[in-house]
């Protein structure tokens, strides 16, 4: 199928031609028009996914896992972030050209009770840095560890994660931290760790460190939106008041690491799938101004991952608009046609 789409590309607000043929972006013109006018993006960017499973309780699934690809798809977020599981995302998946592309981290590594039982794999200190790089290796270039968990409870020793972090970084590959304390988040961006997922209680004195080495903060508004809601109708406890603390910081975390230069992204964590629209309507109201609030589930996400975006040869992953998304954010969520590697989804 051989098709053409103009209209204004995004990030460099140019009027440009292309052609799709075989999968590809070409500069030029076709006869054949899917779309003429309207805002061309590269595909969104969910940084922060876990399909395969509606939550810790419920076990991976791989009938869930196609079903929660589709509909990421369907809503135009045609790459995805695993960043863990509790299983190894099955080979099927990423080389299925109907899905979206993955960035897998394979299984969630986490000191022994301090994850959901069961839902990760469970290391010890002395095993974590062979653990990282098996994961990795497995799960073709990232691997996650829980870094911290609830308060009171020990986060992983700076040594021990640096340790993890410099073993995966010498087989090329990167590793992302799950931190919801002010002394996990230290740990990680101490460690070199490539990104903070979440960022609670993060010490802002550590942004000009985070911003200099690279490491990326992932914040998950949406999850905690929700985490957030279910706290302030509980009982009150300190656990409650720390989550709840977390969540009236993070907004000012957002706002502060862009300040300082660090690269922050978009990641929605939970259900529904392909709900990057309401994440990128929560960085703008932290602060991020609107257009790097929507590159960070697009054209930024990509370049971070080192994925292309709208350039000529490129895979044919991108989305269209009627409105200007970087004026109207909003409208991420109603994407006018959607092509992923050349097949016309929308």
């Amino acid at each position: 199928m051989v098709f053409g789409v103009r209209g204004t590309t995004l990030p460099d607000r140019e009027a440009r031609s292309f052609v799709v043929e075989d999968g590809r972006l070409r500069e030029g013109h076709c006869a054949e028009l899917l779309a003429d006018g309207g805002w061309i993006l590269p595909g969104l960017v969910d940084m922060h996914t876990h399909p395969g499973s509606d939550g810790p309780s419920d076990p991976f699934d791989d009938g869930k896992l196609r079903r929660h690809l589709e509909q990421h798809r369907d809503a135009g977020v045609l790459l995805v972030r695993v960043p863990g599981s509790t299983v190894r995302i099955p080979d099927w998946a990423p080389s299925d050209p109907a899905l979206p592309r993955i960035h897998s981290a394979g299984r969630w590594l986490a000191p022994p009770g301090c994850f959901y039982p069961g839902y990760g794999r469970e290391i010890t200190e002395d095993e974590l840095a062979d653990a990282a790089v098996e994961e990795a290796k497995a799960a073709g270039g990232w691997c996650k560890i829980i870094g911290d968990w609830e308060p009171g409870e020990a986060s992983v020793p700076l040594e021990v994660l640096t340790a993890a972090v410099a073993a995966v970084h010498d087989i090329g590959a990167r590793v992302a931290v799950h931190c919801q304390t002010a002394e996990g988040g230290r740990n990680a961006v101490l460690a070199g760790a490539d990104s903070i997922e979440h960022g609670m209680h993060f010490d802002l004195a550590l942004l000009d460190r985070m911003a200099a080495q690279g490491t990326a903060l992932v914040p998950t508004f949406t999850t905690f939106a929700d985490i957030a809601a279910r706290a302030r109708e509980g009982e009150p406890s300190p656990l409650r008041d720390w989550l709840l603390a977390g969540w009236a910081g993070l907004p000012g975390v957002v706002r502060a690491a862009h300040e300082a230069g660090v690269t922050v992204l978009a990641g929605t964590d939970c259900a529904p799938y392909g709900n990057i629209a309401t994440e990128v309507g929560w960085l703008v109201r932290a602060g991020l101004p609107p257009e790097v609030a929507v590159g960070a589930a697009s054209w930024t996400a990509r370049e971070w991952l080192g994925e292309p975006g709208l350039a000529d040869g490129a895979p044919a992953d991108f989305v269209v608009y009627a409105e200007d998304p970087t004026v109207s954010p909003a409208v991420l969520a109603d994407p006018q046609h959607i092509v992923l590697g050349g097949q016309v989804v929308r």
